[in-house]
């Protein structure tokens, strides 16, 4: 299944990319949701790998830490609303001035709910990253 998952990133990239219209908005948003399916895949290193993580010095305990808090943030959606299902993009604007793009996320829970998140997504090296 990562590896699935993994695979449609790249290839919703790629064919983004290949048609050299993708804008900022699609390309952060397309990042925000694959790692946010990551996460309710139980991804949890991989979701974290997907974090912009320049100002932490103490890495392997900032690590452990963010890792504990996601298995304890998928645990408390299960008992609170029987886990995410899926998420959706419902739209992304890129601030201009502080250079970094909010995408906006729809979590659809599995009691029916929905939430919406906003992600703030910076690009480093060509790469989109949580901020």
């Amino acid at each position: 299944m990562k590896k699935l998952c993994i695979l449609s990133l790249f290839g919703a990239l790629v064919v983004l990319g290949a048609c050299g219209s993708a804008t900022k908005e699609e390309l952060a948003s397309l990042a925000a949701k694959g790692y946010y399916e990551h996460l309710i895949h139980g991804e949890y290193e991989q979701f974290y790998e997907g974090m912009d993580q320049r100002e932490f010095t103490s890495e392997a305990d900032y690590r452990s830490q963010m890792l504990d808090n996601l298995r304890q943030f998928m645990a408390r959606q299960e008992k609170e609303h029987h886990g995410i299902l899926e998420v959706r993009v419902s739209n992304a604007a890129t601030d201009t001035v502080q250079q970094f793009t909010n995408v906006f996320l729809v979590l659809c829970f599995g009691d029916s709910t929905n939430e919406e998140i906003v992600v703030p997504m910076v690009e480093r090296n060509g790469s989109w990253r949580m901020k």
